[in-house]
């Protein structure tokens, strides 16, 4: 008899386009679970609307993530690759959820502070409530494991908190989900500018992204921060240059990266050939995910049965959920 798998849950908002960072710290990963776990992979549509965007864009928007996703490696028949609208329980679940909200406690997360700050004429519900509609998303399906980054780990607090107040409240249904990252450090990818990580919203000339073309891609690398070399035999890297070698260990072979850390030991590197190297090397590993993901974008009539079968596949376990959920809370009346 085969074992059940055990379920992980994530969502992947359509804002802005996939970058290596995201790659690196999030795809790869879900590419290795769709292995061994069954997995829910949603497109977070929902949570897009509190920052008001221009909804015509929306359909532009998932359609790309869904394109660059698949082009990474997810495979939408050995995953639930679905949007979030498109599952009506998750809004059901939301508002039982809510009774269980304290505003007070809403107000402190990070994310609403921020929010506030960056766009204080829209504060809406919904940005105030977006770790209970985050909360109904993960456990709607039961999940065990939810693959974050760090920024999201008070989220993730919240949703436990939730999960057993509602469980002491009207008795055991939902699982307290934990984090989930293969016992491996998360990977950070650094920016070229040597400041902080590669992000959607921070400088863009300083973020590789997915969809780049070749000649991009070698223009941003060649702007990277470098200096005059070092001075001395094994010195130690300024953080600048360490991160053109992080970048270089993501995409380059180990004869490269050895060839570079000799140099770089024994006072000969010419940053401007590693700068090309780097480049070449990014341009054989992000072209093929660019090329695949713009024939996928392309073909309409694929990412509609993607998202037909991911969403069958996500209300099929909605509907079990929802069923103990009205159950427990003793809203069956027939």
């Amino acid at each position: 008899m085969n074992k059940k798998k055990e379920l992980v849950m994530s969502g992947i908002r359509p804002t802005g386009f996939l970058h290596l960072g995201n790659y690196f710290g999030a795809v790869r990963n879900y590419v290795r679970m769709q292995e061994e776990y069954e997995c829910y992979f949603m497109v977070a549509d929902l949570h897009s609307l509190t920052t008001h965007p221009d909804t015509k864009e929306l359909k532009t928007n998932v359609h790309r993530v869904l394109s660059e996703n698949i082009a990474c490696g997810l495979d939408p028949d050995k995953v639930a690759l679905y949007c979030q609208s498109h599952i009506y329980e998750t809004s059901e679940l939301y508002l039982y959820l809510n009774m269980l909200a304290y505003q007070g406690e809403l107000e402190k997360t990070t994310t609403f502070k921020d929010k506030v700050r960056q766009q204080p004429d829209n504060v809406n519900a919904g940005l105030l409530t977006y770790p209970v509609l985050q909360t109904a998303d993960i456990i709607l399906h039961r999940a065990k494991y939810v693959p974050v980054g760090k920024d999201q780990e008070q989220h993730l607090e919240m949703a436990r908190n939730f999960v057993k107040r509602f469980n002491y409240r009207y008795g055991e249904v939902f699982p307290e989900p934990i984090a989930f990252n293969f016992g491996e450090e998360l990977i950070k990818v650094p920016s070229l500018d040597g400041a902080g990580k590669m992000s959607k919203s921070e400088n863009q000339y300083a973020t590789l992204y997915l969809s780049d073309d070749d000649d991009l891609i070698r223009k941003k690398v060649m702007k990277a921060k470098t200096d005059s070399g070092p001075a001395e035999k094994n010195s130690q890297k300024p953080d600048y240059i360490e991160n053109i070698f992080l970048l270089m260990k993501l995409v380059s072979t180990s004869d490269t990266i050895n060839k570079f850390e000799d140099d770089f030991n024994n006072c000969t590197i010419r940053y401007g050939d590693m700068k090309k190297q780097l480049a070449e090397d990014m341009v054989q590993f992000i072209a093929p995910i660019r090329q695949k993901a713009d024939a996928i974008r392309n073909d309409e009539k694929y990412l509609k049965e993607v998202m037909e079968k991911g969403a069958e596949k996500a209300r099929k376990s909605a509907r079990a959920t929802m069923e103990l959920v009205r159950e427990a809370i003793g809203l069956n009346y027939y």
